[in-house]
C-alpha cells in the first residue's frame, strides 16, 4: 500500500484482522462558526458516503456563533450531537471541546475496537470513500498516528497545506522570501510545502492539515490535545510535531481526495485571520525552535514574519470587499 517514499517498514506491515475494520469507531468533529449551511452539507456528505464497515459518530461544536446556528442544525438533524460554546474559542479550543469528551468516554479495549477522530472543516466536501479509505489506512498501518487525504481547491489545484514539512528557520526563510516559489521542484527550497513531491503518491510527511485529518485516538492520548495558544492556523502543525515526537508517523494519502472551499469560514474576519496566520508562524517558531537558535536567526524570522504580515494586510486592504480573504 505504501509507496517507496514512505518509511520502508510500512510496506512490510501485514494486513490486520478484518474484524478490526468492522469494529473501528470514527468520531467526526466539525466546528461551526456562522456557517450552518456549509456545516449541514458537510454532515450530509459524511453520512451519504458512509460504508457499512465504518461506525461513525458526528459532533458539531458551535463556536460562539450566536446566530441560531446550533438550534437550526439540531432541528435539521435531531440525532446530531451538538456542543455549544458561548464564545469563539478558535479552531483549537472548539475542537478540544469535543476531543475532551471523546477521550473521557472512551472505554472500549484498544485491541478490539480501534478508535479514530476525523477533524473536518465545514467548508470541506468529502467524497463517498473518504472516511472509509482513511480509516482503513490507519487500521492497516498501526504505526501511523495521522493520515490526511489529497485536498484540492474548487478549481482542481492542490491545496498546498495538505502536506507540509515543519517550518524550520531555513524552510521559513525560503518560504518568506519567495524563493520556494521560484524553485518549486527543488527539494532544498520546498521543504515546507513539499511541491517537489508528486501530488498522487503516498508519502510520510511532517504534517497534514486540520481542515481534514484522521487521527488515532492513542496518538492524541500520548501527545495531548490541540494547543489553544493557537487561535487559528498553526495548531495542526504543532499537534503533528508533538505526535511525531511520540513516535507516530504522519502520512499524506492521496488515494482519496476532498474539495476545500477555502476561505468560506474566514472571510468575515479577514484582517483578524491574517494577524492570526502570521502570529501562528511566530508561536510555532518560539515554541519549537527559538531556544536552540541564535538570537540573530530568531530576530530574522520575526522580522520576516512581520514584513510578510504587513504586506498581506496592505494587499487585503486593496481588494474589493467581496474578495477579502486570507491569502
Amino acid at each position: 500500500m505504501a509507496c517507496a517514499r514512505c518509511a520502508p517498514f510500512a510496506c512490510a506491515i501485514a494486513r490486520p484482522d478484518p474484524r478490526l475494520m468492522s469494529s473501528a469507531i470514527t468520531h467526526a468533529v466539525i466546528v461551526n462558526y456562522r456557517t450552518p449551511d456549509l456545516t449541514a452539507r458537510a454532515i450530509e456528505r459524511l453520512r451519504a458516503g458512509l460504508l457499512d464497515d465504518v461506525k461513525l459518530s458526528v459532533t458539531v461544536v458551535d463556536n460562539g456563533s450566536a446566530d441560531g446556528s446550533a438550534e437550526w442544525l439540531q432541528a435539521r438533524f435531531p440525532d446530531l450531537d451538538v456542543l455549544v460554546s458561548v464564545r469563539n474559542l478558535g479552531f483549537a479550543g472548539g475542537n478540544n471541546l469535543a476531543l475532551r469528551r471523546i477521550l473521557a468516554t472512551r472505554t472500549s479495549p484498544r485491541s478490539t475496537e480501534p478508535e479514530f477522530v476525523l477533524l473536518l472543516n465545514s467548508d470541506v466536501e468529502v467524497q463517498p470513500d473518504t472516511v472509509s479509505t482513511l480509516t482503513r489506512f490507519l487500521v492497516e498501518n498501526p504505526d501511523a498516528g495521522i493520515v490526511g487525504p489529497k485536498i484540492v481547491l474548487p478549481d482542481g489545484r492542490l491545496d498546498l497545506a495538505c502536506r507540509r514539512g515543519f517550518p524550520t528557520p531555513a524552510r521559513a526563510f525560503w518560504k518568506l522570501t519567495g524563493i520556494s516559489r521560484l524553485f518549486p521542484r527543488r527539494a532544498r527550497f520546498t521543504g515546507y510545502n513539499l511541491t517537489h513531491l508528486p501530488e498522487d503518491e503516498t508519502a510520510d510527511v511532517d504534517s497534514v492539515v486540520g481542515a481534514c485529518m484522521l487521527l488515532r485516538v492513542e496518538a492524541i492520548e500520548s501527545a495531548g490535545l490541540l494547543d489553544e495558544h493557537f487561535f487559528m492556523y498553526g495548531e495542526d502543525l504543532d499537534w503533528a510535531y508533538r505526535i511525531k515526537q511520540h513516535g507516530w508517523r504522519v502520512v499524506y494519502y492521496p488515494t482519496t481526495r476532498v474539495v476545500h472551499l477555502k476561505g468560506a469560514t474566514t472571510r468575515r474576519q479577514s484582517y483578524r485571520m491574517i494577524i492570526e496566520f502570521y502570529r501562528a508562524m511566530w508561536l510555532f517558531h518560539r515554541k519549537h525552535y527559538a531556544s536552540s537558535a541564535l538570537f540573530l536567526i530568531n530576530w530574522l524570522v520575526l522580522a520576516g514574519i512581520v514584513a510578510r504580515g504587513t504586506i498581506a494586510m496592505l494587499a487585503n486592504a486593496a481588494r474589493p470587499v467581496a474578495a477579502k480573504r486570507v491569502s
